[in-house]
């Protein structure tokens, strides 16, 4: 096994997982919005806090870099959009590196 391929699948595997918290993440600001006096207790809470640690500085750089579209009262933010596209491609880079 050569060192890119090793390396194609260390980084796939930590993409993968970041993968997945930025799901959570997407699952955690959809029940804020849905139910504004939820707060996470407990595990739950070490869990969100983990998650929103790991996330936030990356789609908060998108959010600097590419600011808020508004649409009336609705504002489109792409800081999450931007940083799932680059982990997705992050995830595609790796894949080749295995086969490579």
């Amino acid at each position: 096994m050569s060192v890119v391929v090793l390396l194609g699948s260390v980084l796939y595997v930590v993409l993968l997982l970041y993968f997945f918290a930025m799901w959570a993440r997407f699952v955690l600001d959809l029940v804020r919005v849905i139910r504004r006096d939820w707060r996470p207790h407990g595990l739950g809470l070490v869990a969100a806090e983990t998650v929103y640690t790991v996330t936030d500085p990356p789609i908060s750089f998108f959010r600097r870099l590419v600011k808020p579209v508004s649409i009336g009262p609705i504002a489109l933010d792409f800081g999450w959009s931007l940083t799932m596209l680059c982990v997705i491609i992050g995830m595609y880079i790796a894949t080749w590196l295995q086969r490579v």
